[in-house]
């Protein structure tokens, strides 16, 4: 098969290092990509927004089979114009993935379907929002209703910062349309996971959960951001809570989507707190989380790609995914600034040293190759991946092997895992 996956991040280097693996794949391509993934495809040279030029390109190349994976293109509906062009295509479409496209429709319908989650109110006026949160209290989360590139949530632990929040949302207008309706809800107390599971519009089998580190710095202080690093598996996601997940969240939402005319086809990314009271949803994202991915793709040891096709075909019913039982860990190294602003084109060396250290594989997320050299392009620029008997195995490969990166432009947590190598020397 001939097959495109869309993007340029992070995600899109560890689906394309899984699939380019698959004996199904001929031909490999990626648009837009980046320096890492031309390693594993053909990249070419079409934006994941420029929805005209990716079909216009797959028609071209006879492309059998999509991979969609950022959330814009999903939400902007890339999916629906690739089947109405005789396309394959995995991914939700526009209608499914306003899931992730507005974050008020997500909690109307994790309401209508019973999915446990927190209390919550929409907001379209800046005096009501701010009204709501002085009666409320803190702690309390304010989120964009719509994308926000991950950046449109504040966790506030004082009045202030929500009020503070609301105001750079609907009157400073720092996320432009997605700001202009807020989601206001119950802060949940608890230990947060990914969960994800593939689903066909009526049936879902659930992948592997992972653990991101959403703040900036070490001990989890600073601002929110797209993910500095993931490991799975997730301790406090046992077979039991999996169960639960699928159980109370998950299959009550594809169950409601159906019937509301929104099968759901693609990954369904949930993240979920778990509470002493069992797991709460907190969001729907409607593609691969990133980094999660690529801790995901480490551990998978079947094929992907039949998966996706399985996904796209209605056909998961009976479908099982094998994991090795290693721990994957991946640590993000940013641009310095992250994620305020930062400068690009600073250039990165000793990659080929770092990727030559045992059990480790380097996934590309904000690179270009200029002048032959290997320059950073984005915010989150590069995932270091590792992969262990523990997590604090994996978690020692990873940083030797950014230790071996020359890149004074760039930083990184350095404790990735933390909690679970904690629970490791506990013994739990």
């Amino acid at each position: 098969m001939k097959i495109l996956v869309v993007g340029s991040g992070g995600r899109e280097h560890a689906l394309c290092w899984a699939i380019a693996a698959s004996p199904l794949c001929r031909k490999l391509y990626c648009a837009p990509g980046n320096a890492g993934i031309a390693q594993e495809a053909e990249c070419v040279a079409v934006a994941a927004d420029d929805l005209d030029g990716l079909v216009r390109f797959a028609r071209e190349a006879a492309v059998d089979f999509v991979v969609v994976g950022p959330e814009q293109p999903l939400v902007d509906g890339l999916v629906d114009r690739l089947a109405a062009a005789g396309i394959k295509a995995f991914g939700p479409s526009a209608a499914a993935a306003a899931l992730e496209g507005s974050k008020g429709f997500m909690k109307d319908v994790a309401a209508r379907c019973g999915v446990p989650t927190g209390a919550y109110r929409r907001f379209t006026d800046v005096e009501a929002a701010r009204a709501h949160v002085r009666a409320a209290g803190a702690p309390i989360v304010v989120k964009t209703d719509g994308l926000a590139a991950g950046k449109g949530v504040v966790v506030a632990t004082t009045l202030d910062e929500a009020l503070a929040a609301i105001d750079a949302a609907m009157v400073g207008g720092v996320f432009g349309k997605a700001g202009a309706e807020l989601v206001i809800e119950e802060f949940l107390d608890g230990e947060e996971a990914s969960f994800f599971a593939l689903c066909d519009g009526e049936h879902a089998i659930p992948l592997a959960a992972a653990q991101d580190h959403k703040r900036v710095g070490d001990g989890d202080t600073g601002p929110n951001t797209g993910g500095m690093g993931a490991y799975s598996p997730a301790p406090v996601v046992d077979a039991a809570m999996a169960e639960r997940i699928m159980a109370e969240i998950v299959r009550p939402t594809l169950a409601g989507m159906k019937a509301e005319g929104r099968p759901y086809k693609g990954v369904l990314f949930a993240g979920v707190m778990i509470t002493p009271r069992g797991p709460k949803l907190i969001e729907y994202n409607v593609r691969f989380g990133d980094p999660e991915c690529q801790v995901l793709m480490a551990r998978l040891m079947s094929d992907l790609l039949p998966a996706l096709i399985a996904a796209a075909d209605g056909q998961l019913k009976t479908y099982q995914l094998r994991w090795h039982d290693k721990v994957a860990l991946t640590v993000v190294m940013a641009a310095n600034g992250y994620p305020g602003s930062y400068a690009k084109g600073s250039e990165i060396r000793g990659l080929d040293a770092a990727g030559r250290h045992a059990d480790v594989v380097v996934f590309h997320a904000g690179t270009a190759v200029r002048d032959g050299r290997i320059v950073a392009t984005g915010g989150r620029v590069l995932n270091v991946t590792a992969t262990g008997g523990s997590v604090a195995e994996a978690q020692a490969k990873a940083y030797r092997a950014i230790d071996a990166i020359d890149w004074p432009g760039g930083f990184c947590r350095r404790d990735i895992g933390w909690r679970a190598v904690a629970r490791e020397k506990a013994g739990r």
